[in-house]
């Protein structure tokens, strides 16, 4: 195994920020939360990531599965945005979840060009399991964090996400959006 030395491009060590991480001068790189990002990402979507290999899926089937499961509904359009891919992209991902019965498709009842996304109690099994998964990670990283600093950290991550983005979901999730996520 290769070392990686991790400590290059790092801040000036006397100068430190909270819980011992070392404050970034003015004008330096951020690279101490970029590679938390990183790691944070990788453990994170990496739980779900092993399940779904046992179903030959991969990442953009969880992604798929979640947002049909927590907003029945969706339309294909909204979650083309949503995700931010391309229709050929959803295509593949899609037959195979509606082929294999994690999910449904159903016209819209005022314009049957709309194809609306439904969770079967397959694909709600999926889901519920890879969320506990991801839950489970949370709630151990959270475990000693006060109610504040798990106030600032929902705060820092709504911030890292694009607000000029007009994606149904997140205007759902920030509370402007009528839809309601499934609890």
């Amino acid at each position: 195994m290769t070392d990686i030395n991790f400590s290059r491009g790092a801040a000036n060590p006397d100068s430190q920020g909270a819980e011992g991480v070392p404050a970034p001068r003015a004008g330096e790189l951020r690279w101490d939360i970029i590679e938390l990002l990183f790691f944070a990402y990788r453990d994170f979507v990496g739980d779900a990531d092993h399940e779904l290999e046992a179903f030959g899926f991969g990442r953009a089937h969880h992604r798929v599965m979640h947002f049909v499961y927590r907003y029945p509904g969706l339309k294909v359009a909204d979650l083309l945005d949503v995700l931010r891919i391309t229709k050929q992209s959803l295509g593949r991902v899609l037959k195979q979840l509606l082929d294999e019965g994690y999910i449904v498709q159903k016209t819209g009842n005022n314009d049957r060009r709309q194809r609306l996304l439904y969770a079967t109690p397959k694909g709600e099994a999926l889901v519920a399991k890879l969320a506990g998964l991801q839950t489970d990670r949370i709630t151990r990283a959270l475990r000693d964090i006060n109610p504040e600093g798990v106030a600032a950290i929902s705060q820092f991550l709504r911030a890292m996400i694009d607000r000029d983005d007009p994606d149904k979901v997140l205007e759902a999730i920030f509370g402007t959006g009528s839809k309601k996520p499934r609890e």
